[in-house]
């Protein structure tokens, strides 16, 4: 009977003793996450980093803390955009052209917006010829649920003339947090040669694309990176700091308060169906 409630007792204790590193685990992943997310919501509100909370989160997690020290380097960062690319980028397929969606009309056509993002992406494919493409991003037409935005641009691209076998189709993709995310998912799994990526869209979007193409890649530590871009200088639109904060909060895992951002800050004209999947 002793032999009984002894064995009874180290099979309890032994349990416990299992829980409590996975109780700590939870517990350090949600402070970790929570200060991800003041990091994040801080610079949108007042435009400085937050050190105390980039300090508690790199003795937490050294290596989050040092990803996240970067990206709000680059947050904080200018960054040039240009009506054409520059000269000077690799003249083979390690270079990406990833050309970023906008919303579809209703019956699946393409807006005005995309098209004329489509023509800049059209003379960066000329200009560099074996550089491999990226269109991304997903179903947006209210009626028609088979047209996606990748889709439509990709046709558009081989009607010009683009050979196809350059032209990658991302057309799951519903945010530019994950224009980046399902994007780096393709390059890494089918074109590993990859390592450059010069961002296609309207002027007012350049800025975001890169800071989340450049965020996704250090939080998964991607040889890749953003080196250009070349935008369509919109008459209208913006992306406020407070969006790009809920978009830097999706990548960090959180879409539930991500989404919530987004539809309390989307500031930009024609607000898109924002669905999780």
């Amino acid at each position: 009977m002793k032999l009984m409630r002894f064995a009874l007792f180290l099979v309890l204790a032994v349990t416990v003793a299992a829980m409590l590193p996975t109780a700590y685990a939870r517990e350090s992943e949600s402070q970790t996450q929570l200060l991800i997310e003041r990091l994040a919501v801080s610079y949108a509100a007042y435009g400085i980093c937050d050190d105390e909370a980039l300090s508690n989160l790199a003795a937490l997690d050294a290596d989050r803390g040092d990803k996240w020290a970067r990206i709000m380097d680059i947050w904080g960062a200018e960054v040039t955009v240009n009506e054409a690319l520059p000269g000077g980028l690799p003249e083979d397929d390690s270079l990406c052209l990833v050309a970023l969606g906008f919303q579809l009309n209703p019956d699946g056509t393409m807006r005005d917006e995309l098209i004329e993002r489509l023509k800049v992406l059209l003379a960066a494919s000329e200009q560099y010829p074996e550089a491999l493409i990226v269109c991304t991003g997903g179903g947006t037409a209210a009626d028609d649920p088979t047209a996606t935005e990748a889709g439509r641009m990709g046709e558009w691209l081989i009607a010009q003339g683009v050979d196809p076998s350059r032209v990658i189709v991302e057309d799951h993709s519903l945010t530019t947090a994950q224009n980046a995310m399902y994007t780096l998912d393709i390059l890494e799994e089918k074109y590993p040669q990859v390592t450059q990526l010069a961002i296609i869209s309207s002027d007012y979007h350049i800025f975001t694309g890169t800071l989340l193409f450049s965020a996704e890649a250090i939080l998964r530590d991607s040889r890749v990176e953003v080196v250009s871009n070349a935008a369509w200088h919109a008459p209208s639109g913006t992306l406020s700091t407070m969006f790009q904060a809920g978009a830097l909060i999706e990548l960090s895992g959180d879409a539930e308060t991500a989404f919530e951002i987004y539809y309390e800050t989307y500031d930009i004209h024609e607000l898109p169906p924002l669905n999780k999947e």
